[in-house]
């Protein structure tokens, strides 16, 4: 048995939800981690009102980093230096010490526009309406409204050749910016899943004795945050595959999709370390 604190980073699409964006097939492994008092991070491509949207749907009182990497949101008091350790690297509202890692979102749909007028096919959630958004994600009317408000991270679709693709690429990166791709493409600026995976477990470290992280997810835009755990968990695509594209060391796959094989694999992992 360890006696080290435990913490759980989770990516959200695919992974603690499934395809209906529901996290019922995880609800034993939830019960199990409340009952442990485990710190349960939600860190997702969604925005900071549609992660908030499911922090209340779980009860989850802990912080959690939107879009990507681009922010991290810390409730305030949260942690018993009272933010000591979290002012001067961001900013604060009425409920959260916030560190700002991403981009202006005004300066990516900049650069999203200047890659259309080079001839890149590409549409980003910025000009599509609330109903293109909810045919293209499945979501629902009231959710698409949550993922258009966004600070640090816009996905967009494009359509073209792998050598278009590549290009297209190379631009991003010569205008000093970023992408990931998970169900979307997304651009961003230099801040990644993994960096805010760093920040956090540093301050989880400023109050607790040697921690151990364990991050589960399912697409590209995780392997930042994968490769920065104790415990990485790959969780299975619909179709039962995993993505070949996530290549972290002592790697663990999970048994399930979706929210099931969240369920399974944290399960088990907590049963072998508890």
């Amino acid at each position: 048995m360890i006696k080290k604190k435990l913490i759980i980073f989770t990516d959200l699409d695919g992974t603690l939800l499934d395809s209906n964006y529901s996290f019922k097939n995880a609800l034993p492994a939830l019960r199990l981690i409340r009952k442990k008092n485990i710190p349960l991070i939600l860190c997702s491509s969604k925005t900071r009102t549609e992660i908030e949207h499911y922090r209340k749907k779980l009860k989850n009182i802990h912080p959690f980093i939107s879009e990507n990497g681009g922010g991290i949101y810390i409730p305030k008091s949260y942690f018993r230096f009272q933010g000591s350790g979290v002012r001067g690297q961001g900013e604060e509202n009425e409920k959260y010490h916030i560190i700002k890692l991403g981009a202006k979102y005004s300066d990516l749909r900049k650069a999203l526009c200047e890659l259309r007028a080079k001839g890149f096919d590409v549409r980003g959630f910025g000009d599509m309406s609330i109903k293109e958004i909810t045919e293209l994600t499945s979501l629902k009317t009231a959710e698409a409204k949550l993922a258009k408000q966004r600070d640090f991270d816009e996905p967009f679709v494009f359509k073209g050749s792998k050598a278009s693709l590549n290009k297209l690429k190379q631009n991003i990166k010569l205008n000093g910016l970023t992408y990931t791709q998970g169900e979307f493409f997304h651009i961003n600026g230099k801040s990644d899943k993994g960096r805010a995976v760093e920040i956090l477990k540093e301050l989880y470290d400023v109050q607790n004795r040697k921690i151990i992280i364990i991050a589960l997810g399912d697409s590209p835009n995780d392997i930042e945050m994968l490769q920065n755990v104790d415990y990485p968990i790959v969780i299975q695509k619909p179709d039962g595959s995993y993505d070949k594209r996530i290549k972290v060391k002592k790697l663990i796959k999970a048994e399930g999709i979706g929210s099931e094989g969240w369920n399974r694999a944290v399960r088990s992992l907590l049963n072998k370390l508890l």
